[in-house]
């Protein structure tokens, strides 16, 4: 069987969220939260907002896959 691999928390989206509006680079994210970059670049993409009608609000959101994600456990 392979490996399983627990799912980022709302903390841990909320510190990579803080660290993203610092400039910090995804492989130093993923060394403080012990996951690979991999992992920080995959919740990056699947995280981001984009909409051309409201453009300031675009970006990453750490509480995208927390509220009203049907599935979501």
């Amino acid at each position: 069987m392979g490996f399983r691999y627990p799912h980022l928390n709302l903390e841990e989206r909320r510190k990579i969220a803080q660290w993203l509006n610092a400039k910090m680079p995804v492989p130093e994210m993923a060394d403080r939260l012990s996951r690979a970059p991999s992992t920080i670049y995959r919740e990056l993409k699947r995280n981001y907002y984009e909409d051309e009608e409201l453009p300031e609000l675009n970006g990453y959101h750490a509480t995208l896959l927390h509220e009203g994600c049907p599935g979501f456990t």
